[in-house]
């Protein structure tokens, strides 16, 4: 017998709009978060307000984009090794040419590969168009597999993926050399802005996040990362449009820069593991095709143009949450009162933090 696959209901809303210029998109948008956490929708909202408020909104710049996919070889000896890896190294435009055979929108941007004992691991980073890419480099991870077990002497199949990659974990190696959509956001918010909507100063968010995500999460032991909470963003914003979710793991690596420029805010946030598609799995059900044309990104495009709008949308929407959020903790009681008011049901006793 044959089920037809449940859905699970995670409630939705469309907050903004949110005004996103740069390198990749210029467009004012509502954006979609499905979240159990309902102050997560007037949280980004008003990051969005501020945004409408800033003449040229979120500046979102796309660094860079890759995908990738670890591949372990077993070799004779710490020497063989390193002549393999040489080997790789010299015959670049024939592992190209094996992508290119089993792949009509893989490219083989990248090569780098780490030797431990008798162990080769080799990280293949490609561009994958407007898909996110896991199977895309999966494929094209194994046919290189093939390719090197055929061509190269004195190793051997060790696994499709050596964790080198790295898929789902929070690694250093993710966060410096990326994986996925690199994007920096920055906002540029006037004195009265700061003031009259976030309620608080330039100063006093400069200071919450050298203690609070700079200094707090180093001695908690974090790896490559400062930030109050891009994940939250990120997964509201990923299950809404059909992402891997668990992509969050990666994802919410990433740091905030904030400056107190005469009263005037400077806020920005990198992150260098955005990993969306605008094809592929989860984007057939009708609420993400819904979602995604909404957006402007199902319109007719190069290839990868469409993901690398979604893209700089998301990575605005995650400013948007971690500006307004680390705003209402400069002031005591801010926080809890927004949630046991849009949670609990409480009445304020204030106007809320996030509205």
């Amino acid at each position: 017998m044959t089920h037809a696959p449940a859905t699970a209901g995670v409630p939705m809303r469309w907050v903004g709009p949110v005004r996103i210029s740069g390198n990749t998109a210029t467009t004012e948008t509502h954006v979609p978060l499905a979240t159990y956490e309902s102050p997560l929708w007037p949280s980004v909202g008003r990051g969005a307000k501020v945004s409408m408020l800033c003449e040229q909104g979120i500046v979102a710049t796309l660094v860079d984009e890759r995908m990738t996919r670890s591949v372990l070889l077993e070799a004779t000896d710490a020497q063989t090794a390193l002549t393999a890896a040489r080997s790789i190294d010299e015959h670049l435009e024939d592992l190209r040419a094996v992508v290119h055979g089993c792949s009509r929108f893989a490219e083989l941007v990248g090569v780098r590969h780490e030797i431990n004992a008798n162990l080769l691991f080799v990280r293949f980073e490609f561009t994958t168009g407007d898909a996110a890419g896991h199977n895309m480099a999966t494929l094209a991870g194994d046919a290189l597999l093939l390719h090197l077990l055929r061509t190269v002497p004195g190793i051997s199949y060790g696994s499709i993926s050596g964790n080198y990659c790295t898929d789902k974990k929070a690694t250093a190696i993710n966060g410096i050399l990326g994986r996925g959509k690199n994007v920096v956001t920055e906002l540029l918010v006037p004195r009265e802005v700061v003031t009259g909507v976030l309620r608080t100063t330039a100063a006093k968010i400069v200071r919450l996040n050298i203690h609070k995500n700079m200094l707090g999460t180093l001695l908690a032991g974090g790896i490559r990362s400062a930030n109050a909470h891009f994940a939250n963003m990120l997964l509201g914003f990923y299950l809404a449009t059909g992402q891997d979710a668990a992509n969050i793991v990666e994802g919410s690596q990433g740091t905030v820069m904030a400056e107190d420029r005469d009263g005037d805010l400077y806020f920005a946030c990198t992150l260098p593991n955005l990993i969306v598609g605008t094809v592929g799995n989860g984007k057939g059900l009708a609420f993400v095709e819904t979602n995604l044309a909404r957006l402007g990104c199902r319109a007719d495009r190069e290839p990868g143009e469409n993901a690398r709008r979604l893209a700089v949308i998301a990575a605005a929407t995650v400013l948007c949450g971690e500006l307004s959020l680390l705003a209402a903790q400069t002031n005591p009681g801010e926080l809890m009162r927004a949630h046991l008011h849009l949670e609990r049901g409480r009445p304020a006793r204030e106007a809320d933090a996030a509205t």
